[in-house]
Parts: C-alpha cells; sequence; structure tokens
C-alpha cells in the first residue's frame, strides 16, 4: 500500500519518492508513504486559503456537526485504528485502543465548543455604547504531530481547529503516517469540504520547513523533541508565526514515608513502562523518602521482572517494542552513561534480541538506584524504558529535586499527609500534578502542556486549546448618536 498526500479532498497520486513504513515489533514492512515536498505544501496550502474562506462563515455549530460525525465514525471503527496503531507504532494494544479513545472523546468535546466559543461581554465607561469581545478564526494552521501518539495529539490540534473556523495542513511523522491516512479517508467520509483538512506526508527538514515559511499558513503547533521544537520556534519567529509548542519531559514521581507503596509500584510501573517510555509524560525518576527507599525498589524489581515484553498485539504483552534502532541505540547509551557516573544499575539495561525480539527493537526495562540529582541520566531525556530512583531526606528536597531539571511537564506525588498534597501541588514547577496516580493519564478537558524547556505558553487540549487556533477581537458598538472619546468623555 502506497500512502499519498490528502489534499482538497482528493488523493493525490502520481510520481513521488516513497520510504517504507516498519512494523517496529518485528520489522515487517506495513507500507510505503510519500515524502512530499515543498510543491506538495504549497498546493495544499493553497487548497486551504480557498477553504477556509468559505469555512469560516460556516456557523460554528454547523462546523461542530462534522466533528459529531467524525467521532462516530472514529467509535465504529475503534478496534480497527487501534489495531493500525499498535502495528506501525508499537504500544500495546489496549493502549491503542486508548489513545484512539482519547481521539473520539477529543471529538465530541470539541464538537461541544460549537455552541459556546464564549467571549466576553462588558459594561462600557460611556453611555449608549456596547463592548464585547468574541474568537475569530486565524486562517491556515500548520500541525506537526509525533510518532509516539500517531492519532491522539493530532485530534487536539486539528479538532479545536475544525470548530474555530481554520484549514489545516497535517504533516504526521513518516514513522506513524498509517493513523493520518485512515483519519483523512474519515475527513473524506463525513463530507468535510475539500480544503479544510489537509495531510501532507514527509520530512520535517522537507514538509515542515515549507509549511513555517509559506507566508500563508498562520499558525504552527508542533508537539516533538525540545532541539527540534526551538529549531520550530527560532523560523517561526522569524516568520512572524504564531507557535505552539509541546516538547519534552523529565518527569518524577515522588513517594513519600507515609505512601501507600502498593499503590506507587503500579503508578511507576505504568509511568514508566507504559508505551515502552515513549511518551512526553512517562516517568523516568522516582524521586523517594530515605525511610521507604529499600523497600519501594525491592517491590518495584519484583514488579518489572514479571512485566511480559513482545509484540503489542498480543493481549497478555505489557512492553512493547520502542519505535526503531536509532531510539534502541540512544537509550542504550544512556545506559552506559548512567553506569559511568556511578549509579547502580539494579535490572535491565540490555537491548532484547533473543528469539523473536530479535527481529524488532525491544529494550529491558530497566532500574537504576542511588542516582543523583545532577547526574545525566537524572537530567536528560531518554525517550525509553529506563527509570532512575533518587533518594531524598523530605518533602522540600523531594520539590527541590523534582524542580531541578529543564523541563516541567508532569509530576506525581504518594503521600497520605494532605498538607504534603497541597504543598506539592502548589510548588511542583509543571504544567501537569498527579496526586496518588502516576505521571501519565491527562483527560481532554483539561489543558495539556508543560513550564520552562516543555513548551512556550500555549496548551493543547480543553477549552486552553482554542486560544491557539482563534484570534480575540474587540467590538464596541456606539449608538449614541454622537462621538463619543473613551478616556476623554467620561463626566
Amino acid at each position: 500500500m502506497k500512502l499519498s498526500n490528502f489534499i482538497n479532498g482528493e488523493w493525490q497520486e502520481g510520481e513521488a519518492t516513497y520510504t517504507a513504513v516498519l512494523n517496529p515489533a518485528n520489522g515487517e514492512q506495513l507500507a510505503e508513504v510519500r515524502m512530499s515536498t515543498k510543491e506538495d505544501v504549497d498546493t495544499a496550502v493553497k487548497a486551504a486559503v480557498n477553504a477556509q474562506k468559505k469555512w469560516a462563515l460556516v456557523p460554528a455549530p454547523k462546523r461542530a456537526d462534522y466533528l459529531y460525525e467524525i467521532g462516530r465514525l472514529m467509535k465504529e471503527r475503534k478496534e480497527h485504528l487501534a489495531q493500525v496503531l499498535t502495528k506501525e507504532m508499537g504500544k500495546v494494544i489496549e493502549e491503542g485502543r486508548g489513545e484512539v479513545q482519547e481521539g473520539i472523546d477529543m471529538a465530541f468535546y470539541m464538537a461541544g465548543e460549537g455552541r459556546r466559543l464564549f467571549g466576553e461581554t462588558t459594561p462600557s465607561e460611556l453611555a449608549d455604547k456596547f463592548a464585547m469581545s468574541v474568537r475569530a478564526p486565524i486562517g491556515v494552521v500548520g500541525l506537526i504531530t509525533p510518532w509516539n501518539f500517531p492519532v491522539a495529539i493530532a485530534t487536539w490540534k486539528s479538532f479545536p481547529a475544525i470548530v474555530a473556523g481554520n484549514a489545516f495542513i497535517w504533516k504526521p511523522a513518516t514513522e506513524t503516517p498509517m493513523m493520518a491516512y485512515e483519519m483523512a479517508k474519515i475527513f473524506q467520509e463525513v463530507g468535510l469540504p475539500p480544503g479544510v483538512a489537509n495531510v501532507v506526508f514527509g520530512s520535517g527538514s522537507e514538509v515542515g520547513t515549507a509549511m513555517i515559511e509559506h507566508e500563508d499558513v498562520k499558525v504552527i503547533s508542533f508537539t516533538g523533541s525540545t532541539d527540534t521544537g526551538s529549531k520550530v520556534a527560532e523560523l517561526g519567529g522569524k516568520h512572524l508565526k504564531k507557535v505552539s509548542l509541546e516538547m519534552g519531559g523529565k518527569n518524577a514521581v515522588i513517594v513519600m514515608e507515609d505512601a501507600d507503596l502498593n499503590l506507587a509500584v503500579e503508578g511507576i510501573l505504568w509511568s514508566a513502562f507504559g508505551t515502552a517510555g515513549q511518551r512526553c509524560t512517562a516517568c523516568s525518576r522516582v524521586i523517594v523518602h530515605k525511610d521507604v527507599k529499600k523497600e519501594l525498589e525491592t517491590m518495584l524489581l519484583e514488579r518489572m521482572e514479571k512485566l511480559t515484553i513482545g509484540d503489542g498485539m498480543d493481549e497478555s504483552v505489557k512492553v512493547g517494542p520502542v519505535i526503531n534502532k536509532n531510539a534502541l541505540e540512544k537509550i542504550h547509551s544512556y545506559v552506559q552513561i548512567g553506569k559511568e557516573e556511578g549509579a547502580n544499575l539494579v535490572v535491565g539495561g540490555e537491548i532484547l534480541d533473543n528469539g523473536d525480539l530479535a527481529k524488532g527493537n525491544y529494550y529491558a526495562p530497566t532500574l537504576f538506584s542511588n542516582v543523583k540529582p545532577d547526574m545525566r541520566i537524572a537530567q536528560e531525556e531518554i525517550f525509553g524504558p529506563v527509570v532512575s530512583l533518587i533518594e531524598v531526606d523530605s518533602l522540600e528536597e523531594a520539590i527541590e529535586v523534582n524542580n531541578g531539571v529543564k523541563f516541567g511537564l508532569s509530576s506525581s506525588i504518594f503521600s497520605r499527609d494532605v498538607n504534603k498534597i497541597f504543598r506539592a501541588q502548589r510548588d511542583l514547577d509543571t504544567g501537569i500534578v498527579y496526586v496518588n496516580a502516576g505521571t501519565t493519564g491527562a483527560e481532554i478537558h483539561l489543558p495539556f502542556g508543560g513550564t520552562k524547556g516543555t513548551g512556550n505558553g500555549h496548551r493543547d487540549s480543553g477549552v486552553a486549546a482554542l486560544d491557539v487556533y482563534t484570534e480575540w477581537k474587540s467590538i464596541y458598538i456606539d449608538y449614541s448618536g454622537k462621538l463619543q472619546r473613551a478616556q476623554i468623555d467620561t463626566e
């Protein structure tokens, strides 16, 4: 199967360069995806510009009707979509189903915003004058999405863009284009007007750059690494784009001496090894009070040794492959760094290449103990199934260690003390805080994003996402029949 661009409501066939899409669980080729050019981006943007002018005039509740239909079709096809997702990305099938459900939830949630999109009315300081603000669509937006959540993150971005009256160009990751292909089919089937939704496959250097530099693309929403996001911000700033960035994390679970350790272990396992650690919200640090450090480490080790590893299509598997060979090498290099820094490798730390696992990209769930907060494995994003145990003496020290990294996406605390919990949720410098839960599990009706090196102040998901895809317009209506000057004619 060859995946072609979806532009102006049609599949763009013809001569092009294609690259293979591989199943990370076994190396099998699933499809071939088009590697597009700047000219393809130009074609898509032209279609989007023309479509958006008409789309913006469609009443928002009518625009929302399309999202309801998209959500309905996603719900009907949930199992099919989940299986496609697992095959191309590698996450276990129950996670694949969960990710598709997130997209379904986002469709219905943002459809509801079609009957809100609230502005404000305020009293004017002048007689016979009315003042209000409204949300206005921006135009054409460019969406650049990663491979680790190939449908959920795309829905966080595209659905608010649609309901707000914009058209979009979506560049999915080249590793996971099949979900974008499936979503484009749904866009076409529900009758979304041609040009409102466009999918252009290809590399970031070619397609992503062309989108950022195009004068008719007014917004860029990017999710990916901090290094790449910094380049997107730099180039977008040069072209005066509105740029929304959601980038890396170095997330920590804090376990206090009064914590429910069984619950904490469950939360750590799910947060650290779900999606094989390839989440921006993954737990890669466990900051544990000295009084329970030894017990927690023993409990974690026992549970880690029982984790099943393999092809995510197997319902019994809990940890699937990482995305590709480069990821394997990066993860393994950090394990070597950890050992060189003096951390104690408790378990794991190896590429799994025996038997059927040799066909895919598997890394053993890994636990380091006696890690110091300033070690590289405690500071830098590894993006794999590697966890570092860091011992602390107090809540204050735990919060200081948590905040002592350049990222600020997600954090968690396990405690039964309400005073500690309230201090932690106030003082943890992250965009998301969990109490007695791991660092993953965001719900679509709240803002998603973080502080410091994780983002640039914008948020995906929730009502806050609308701020990325709308401009505020202030409107003053004077029905006095005379010129009234604000701040002057007030007496």
